[in-house]
């Protein structure tokens, strides 16, 4: 697949909306990330900062399911991103809600969502090139709401999807679920990317190493970092009140990526597809919460309905 390059104009959001500091800087640079840089140590969350955080990956969710239900042939994925900014954050979740989808800006970031299709891995610009039959799309949501940021994504299918696109959506789901079964007080952060490796590698399909899982609270991104392969040096041991997200990205092919000119957009070297499905976590005293867990048909993944 080749990058269309054509986009909609930048959305915008009310002023009136509470935005995170990258919003308003003309590089996205968040200030308080930088500041954060260079620490190992890992938050623990207050019981004040876990309601905020709760509410927030409600939110997500909420805006991720009604992305999903507009994944469809023929459909573009600027709409996808019309739909998350306009009729999700702005009608519904911005102004009722005080939300702001919180990609818009960061770092240079165009829009209010990443949509990624087939042989691309992530933080793929949504543009005008309609959905086709058979494509995988991976929808990546993020929202600010009042100080704190919750952040998921699911891969769809579109139309009728070849049985190995299945499978290797599948899987990739699976690996995620694997992971998380881990995740408790005690556990060392490098043992996540174990799991997920010996259970994609059982299917001959490779974990891409470049993106982590990361911390998510008041910052969109911090420590830990979370690799998802095997025999990583990730710091850090869980403890209750730690927040993160898991988000494996798993490839038919070669695990290694290129990427397009728009310097965004990362694609699997060998043009094989790639899957992705992302949680935020909260470590408990007994194990974890999945803050952005679907509320709906038990929680399992709109490819399953």
């Amino acid at each position: 697949m080749a990058s269309c390059n054509t986009q909609s104009p930048k959305r915008t959001v009310p002023s009136s909306i509470s935005r995170p500091d990258y919003a308003d800087d003309p590089e996205g640079v968040s200030r308080e990330e930088q500041c954060a840089k260079g620490s190992s140590v890992i938050k623990v969350l207050t019981d004040e900062e876990i309601a905020g955080l709760k509410v927030a990956c409600k939110l997500a969710r909420e805006v991720l399911d009604e992305a999903a239900k507009a994944v469809a042939v023929g459909v573009t994925t600027d709409e996808i991103d019309r739909i998350v900014h306009e009729i999700v954050f702005y009608f519904q979740a911005s102004v009722e809600r005080e939300c702001y989808p919180s990609p818009l800006g960061y770092y240079g970031f165009p829009k209010s969502c990443c949509t990624s299709v087939n042989e691309v891995i992530c933080h793929g610009i949504p543009d005008m090139r309609p959905l086709k039959d058979g494509d995988i799309l991976n929808v990546d949501v993020t929202i600010y709401h009042r100080g704190f940021h919750g952040d998921l994504n699911e891969t769809f299918f579109v139309g009728n999807v070849d049985e190995a696109g299945r499978k290797l959506v599948r899987v990739t789901h699976e690996s995620l679920t694997e992971a998380i079964k881990i995740v408790k007080p005690g556990t060392k952060y490098r043992d996540i990317g174990g799991v997920i490796q010996k259970h994609v590698q059982n299917h001959g399909y490779s974990v891409v190493k470049t993106y982590c899982g990361h911390g998510i609270h008041r910052l969109f991104h911090t420590v830990p970092n979370v690799p998802h392969y095997a025999k990583n040096k990730a710091v850090g041991i869980m403890k209750a009140g730690h927040s993160f997200t898991i988000e494996p990205m798993i490839n038919e092919g070669t695990w290694q990526e290129d990427h397009w000119p728009d310097e965004w957009t990362a694609v699997t070297r060998d043009g094989k597809r790639s899957a992705q499905f992302e949680q935020t976590l909260l470590v408990t005293d007994t194990g974890c919460e999945i803050l952005t867990a679907r509320r709906q048909n038990n929680g399992q993944p709109w490819f399953m309905d």
